[in-house]
């Protein structure tokens, strides 16, 4: 794991509260209206990749779904989801990890990610990435990024941004593009953050 990068996020989280960082979403309707698209039973492998504190994993268990995992590299914003969680928490399998280091022990219907993927700058980690979901997930991918309209800076770091070219160029050795779509993040701040998200089907042999 990248400690470097690791104390980063547990700063931020340990520091912030949700309603003082960009990314906080009281309901991630985009995420949900694309997992309901797949048509898929309430007992699907789901997991949230960089989920921390989201708050995907709470609107899953109350619609009934019954195996989620959430994967993080913070174990600040996993303590947090988990305190807000409360009893419901146990039904959660929680993982901390840096996804470049993750060596998935499981195979998943559906790999969630909401604004990590944009953090993979580097050639090698984005390869690195597709090459451990074309491994886990036997059902689909969704992908929310910055898109080629959004900020260069995420949390002072730089980000990738894309195009629904450029994704689904680095993505379709091993998934199939099902569809896109772009739109505006408003922060709790009231500041505006274009995003992509597109979702796949893994491929025939991969």
């Amino acid at each position: 794991m990248n400690n470097e990068v690791q104390q980063h996020w547990d700063l931020v989280y340990s520091t912030k509260q949700p309603h003082e960082v960009s990314w906080t979403q009281e309901v991630p309707t985009t995420s949900l209206q694309f997992i309901h698209a797949f048509q898929l039973p309430k007992t699907v492998k789901i997991i949230d990749i960089g989920g921390g504190d989201s708050k995907l994993a709470d609107y899953l268990l109350e619609e009934g779904f019954t195996d989620i995992t959430v994967l993080d590299i913070s174990a600040q914003a996993i303590e947090k989801a988990k305190k807000r969680l409360g009893s419901n928490a146990a039904k959660i399998k929680w993982l901390v990890h840096d996804v470049t280091d993750f060596v998935p022990d499981n195979t998943y219907d559906v790999w969630h990610d909401r604004a990590t993927f944009h953090f993979l700058t580097r050639h090698e980690q984005i390869a690195n990435y597709v090459n451990k979901a074309a491994k886990a997930v036997k059902g689909y991918m969704i992908i929310g990024t910055f898109s080629d309209n959004g900020p260069e800076k995420c949390s002072g770091l730089p980000v990738q941004r894309y195009s629904e070219s450029a994704l689904t160029a680095e993505l379709q050795k091993s998934f199939a593009k099902i569809r896109c779509i772009t739109e505006d993040h408003i922060t709790p701040f009231n500041t505006h953050q274009n995003f992509l998200f597109c979702s796949f089907k893994k491929q025939e042999g991969y």
